[in-house]
């Protein structure tokens, strides 16, 4: 089935595969990026400023990829504001406009971090908890994606996409944030198996999605993404324990104890 797609953020990590992914396929591709590295095929186009010259790109477009944005977990809060909120506001209102059928939001796994040292499955109902502005960003982005569906009708899926690389993308100690960060890998296979499938899921009006590989023991609930547009990853790897990743793990234990003990004392200080 032959669809016409439009990317935002195309020559990104994740644009650049999924722009290879789609062709293959033979879809019809429209990519926008803030700098089109001289490729002739994207339109360069600041998304945070609203210009009817990139605007009309959403026009006869079925489903809108929105990748555009600050993608950095350092981000500072002017960044985050800008190119991730008010940006994707942008996007919001012109796939509306146009009757864009469906928008598939690159949401993270930061919504979730503050999750981090506590036990339990992480799944897409329980309370968010970002604990920096790139992650309160990716948030207000699934919740103006509510809005949008609930006002306007679009269909909207909001991936919190985990751990994925640049390149080969190949999974192990080396990616960092010690088993939490391998517990979230997300092959490249994978990851365009799942963007397909919100592209042609059926019956899916607005929906948070958590997006990982099938690594075995992670918390990450990802049922939930297969009941709801027929994901099924091929790909999973257990993390590695290094004694580096041990001393990181330890750490994050008592950071978690020292937030909680100053939790009760706040509590039992306040009127």
């Amino acid at each position: 089935m032959t669809r016409t797609v439009l990317i935002t953020g195309a020559a990104g990590n994740i644009g650049t595969k999924l722009r290879a992914h789609f062709s293959s396929l033979g879809w019809t591709l429209r990519l926008l990026d803030v700098d089109a590295h001289g490729d002739a095929a994207i339109q360069a186009a600041d998304l945070a400023e609203w210009n009817d010259a990139w605007v009309g790109q959403f026009a006869g477009v079925d489903t809108v990829i929105h990748l555009a944005g600050n993608p950095s977990p350092r981000t500072s809060w002017e960044s985050a504001q800008r190119l991730n909120i008010d940006l994707t506001a942008n996007v919001y209102e012109a796939a509306a406009a146009h009757g864009v059928r469906r928008v598939v939001f690159a949401s993270s796994n930061w919504v979730m971090a503050g999750h981090r040292p506590a036990p339990g499955t992480l799944t897409t109902d329980m309370a968010p908890y970002p604990i920096n502005p790139y992650g309160v960003s990716k948030l207000v982005g699934e919740r103006m994606g509510h809005s949008l569906h609930a006002r306007r009708c679009v269909s909207v899926i909001c991936f919190r996409i985990g751990y994925l690389q640049r390149g080969e993308n190949l999974p192990g100690p080396h990616m960092g944030w010690s088993t939490w960060g391998q517990a979230m890998w997300l092959s490249n296979r994978d990851l365009c198996q799942a963007m397909e499938r919100a592209v042609l899921a059926d019956s899916v009006g607005f929906a948070v999605l958590n997006l990982m590989s099938d690594n075995p023991g992670m918390r990450w609930d990802i049922e939930t993404t297969k009941r709801t547009i027929g994901y099924a990853p091929r790909d999973g790897a257990a993390p590695i324990v290094t004694e580096a990743i041990e001393q990181d793990e330890r750490g994050a234990l008592d950071l978690r104890r020292m937030v909680e003990r100053l939790d009760e004392v706040l509590q039992e200080r306040r009127w």
